[in-house]
């Protein structure tokens, strides 16, 4: 095993490297050119990879536990399996990138692109992703309890199955969203637009939908158990 860690490699160019489940904890990658490297299993704890080029990179499985990637460029990387809790992934660019399976609980993602990503069962507690772009993006089967999507953009995401109990979704655009299934109580849509979205067999006990918009969405078979009369009385306007 290759061990790199807590070397100094600001600004290195390390393009299309192979680190192969190297040891880069706590390794200084700021600025750092990783554009299609091989970091397959690399422990990344701690490490600083702010301001990154990551571009389609192999990040299969790596540990970015409580590493630093704000503003670092992740476009189209494989992150499946891969583990970020309390990472701080502030405006970090993720477009077209997946996480099928990923560990993000905690972690900080607000105002990060996430549009059209692959999400799928992966585990996103407590994250904050406010102001975060995740249009088109591919959440079935997430856990997202507690998360912060305070004023996210989730336009035609696809949450079937989703969990996002608890979850703060306030002022979140999810026109034309895919949440049927989803589990949504006690989640805070204050002020939403869920315009045009899928909320068959949703569970929507005891959230909070003050204020959001329904227009021409599907709510067949959804659970609204709890909500005010005013609520209700809005919904069917």
């Amino acid at each position: 095993m290759i061990d790199l860690g807590e070397i100094n490699h600001y600004g290195a160019n390390l393009k299309r490297i192979n680190l192969e489940r190297a040891n880069l904890e706590r390794t200084n990658l700021t600025g750092a050119n990783l554009q299609e490297a091989n970091l397959f299993m690399a422990n990344l704890r701690g490490a600083n990879l702010q301001g990154a080029n990551l571009f389609m990179a192999n990040l299969r499985g790596a540990n970015f536990q409580g590493a630093n990637l704000e503003g670092a460029n992740l476009q189209g990387a494989n992150l499946d399996g891969a583990i970020l809790e309390r990472a701080n992934l502030f405006m970090a660019d993720f477009e077209g990138s997946s996480f099928d399976g990923a560990i993000l609980d905690g972690a900080d993602l607000e105002r990060a692109n996430l549009g059209k990503t692959n999400l799928t069962k992966a585990n996103l507690k407590e994250t904050n992703l406010k102001v975060s772009d995740l249009d088109w993006a591919i959440l079935v089967g997430a856990n997202l309890v507690g998360a912060n999507l305070e004023k996210a953009n989730l336009t035609g995401a696809n949450l079937q199955g989703a969990s996002l109990c608890m979850a703060n979704l306030r002022g979140a655009d999810l026109f034309m969203a895919n949440l049927r299934g989803a589990n949504l109580q006690g989640a805070n849509f204050e002020g939403a637009n869920l315009e045009r979205s899928l909320l068959e067999r949703a569970n929507f006990f005891m959230a909070d939908l003050e204020g959001s918009s329904f227009y021409g969405a599907s709510l067949e078979g959804a659970n609204l158990t709890g909500l005010s009369i005013y609520q209700l009385t809005n919904y069917l306007k």
